[in-house]
């Protein structure tokens, strides 16, 4: 009887560490995006996306605070917060999906990877399939991935004014590294 109540004590002790062990977080993350267009090209960084892997479900979600991009141009800021993507009124973009292989994120190496999932973006939900690599090397893992944004699945307007400077597709880069989440 000693024996069951030791075992159940120390599962019970450890099973909050387990579940925590299963889930990774952001430590850095870069979400970049550049629109080629006629007159001018346009390029924006943001670092302050955060992002969750859950080893055990094999899912990732990644949210990003809209007016957290930077641009070399302070208007173009300006414009792409309030005219275009309305950031007020749709402060975060997010993706929350499953990644469709199964991966051993005890073994080092560089895996190819697809997730299946929604993004939400400017108030517009879309289903979406990403493909990118996960790198993994000691504790640490890296996600890439490139994927291309029509304006128009999600609703985003361009004044016929500018047609010419801004892109009807945007090609969007995410570089974010993992570690193993600690709760503080």
């Amino acid at each position: 009887m000693l024996k069951i109540k030791s075992l159940i004590l120390v599962l019970g002790l450890s099973l909050p560490w387990m579940a925590h062990a299963q889930l990774l977080a952001s430590k850095e993350s870069v979400i970049s995006f550049f629109s080629e267009a006629t007159l001018e090209n346009i390029a924006a960084e943001n670092k302050a996306a955060t992002s969750f892997i859950n080893k055990t479900e094999n899912t990732v979600a990644v949210k990003v605070p809209v007016n957290a991009f930077s641009f070399e141009q302070k208007l173009m800021q300006e414009h792409f917060n309030e005219n275009y993507m309305e950031s007020e009124k749709y402060p975060y973009a997010t993706f929350k999906g499953k990644i469709q292989e199964e991966i051993d994120y005890s073994k080092d190496g560089t895996y190819p990877v697809t997730a299946k999932g929604k993004m939400n973006m400017h108030g517009v939900e879309r289903d979406v399939e990403m493909k990118g690599t996960l790198t993994i090397k000691n504790s640490e893992v890296h996600l890439h991935t490139e994927f291309v944004v029509k304006l128009e699945d999600y609703k985003i307007k361009i004044p016929s004014i500018v047609v010419e400077k801004i892109a009807e597709e945007v090609s969007v880069k995410a570089d974010i590294t993992y570690l193993p989440y600690e709760k503080k």
